[in-house]
């Protein structure tokens, strides 16, 4: 399974997407970081998007790898998949993340639209609710967003594909570690905290202790999402589409 992240918008959740929802999923999975600044993000690899080759012969060397595309390379990456016909085919399917705001809503849209004219079947898309209110429906949330879709028919959003707001995702950011491993941490901190002499002791397993129960709770919400998607669905496919 090969996946691409992508939006044209910064701040939608793209690396949490990659890192904690797809990969830990996919068997032995790879993330690749493309982007001009290589931030300390826990990814192994990172490409810029003005080495396309490179990323163009890396696809065709592994079997499971997702692509995090950042929002400063979109354009150029997406420039060069025109300019190497039906490289878009490499992939299995292109992932975007969307938040509430309108704006990314309408560069969601954008993104959408512009893979589709490069030649990418609208069934290779797939959509993914961040960062939403549990309390607000998602088709009132992103009515925008899902009015576009409807109107030009590039896209089928599921509206199950939802990962809601939790602040576990900004405390383990830049900790090297992924949500299913926090969630697997069998540490028994109560214990812990009970045994702790400082205060500042106390304070940091209570800390770990909240992380861990945060993200016990934010898995299984991740594994609903990541079977929502359907991925398996794109493998008996044929990606071929004559691009625009």
């Amino acid at each position: 399974m090969k996946l691409a992240v992508i939006n044209f918008s910064g701040n939608v959740g793209k690396s949490t997407v990659a890192c904690h929802l797809l990969a830990p999923r996919i068997p032995d999975c790879q993330v690749v970081a493309v982007e001009s600044i290589n931030a300390d993000n826990g990814q192994a690899v990172t490409i810029r998007g003005r080495q396309f080759a490179q990323l163009q012969e890396f696809l065709q060397s592994v079997d499971n790898v997702v692509v995090d595309i950042g929002a400063s390379n979109v354009e150029e990456l997406l420039k060069l998949m025109r300019r190497y016909r039906d490289s878009q085919r490499d992939f299995d399917g292109f992932v975007v993340p969307t938040v509430p705001d309108r704006k990314q809503q309408q560069d969601t849209a954008a993104t959408l639209a512009e893979l589709v004219r490069i030649g990418v079947p609208p069934e290779r898309l797939r959509v993914i609710f961040n960062q939403v209110d549990e309390e607000d429906p998602v088709e009132t949330t992103f009515a925008t967003l899902l009015a576009y879709c409807a109107s030009k028919g590039i896209a089928r959003p599921n509206l199950s594909a939802v990962v809601p707001f939790n602040e576990v995702y900004s405390l383990v950011r830049g900790t090297g570690q992924t949500l299913a491993d926090l969630a697997a941490d069998d540490t028994d901190y109560k214990a812990q905290i009970a045994k702790a002499e400082s205060q500042t002791d106390k304070v940091a397993l209570a800390r770990r202790l909240a992380i861990q129960r945060l993200a016990r709770g934010v898995v299984t919400e991740l594994d609903e999402c990541f079977a929502a998607l359907d991925l398996q669905s794109l493998a008996t496919r044929d990606p071929a589409v004559p691009a625009a």
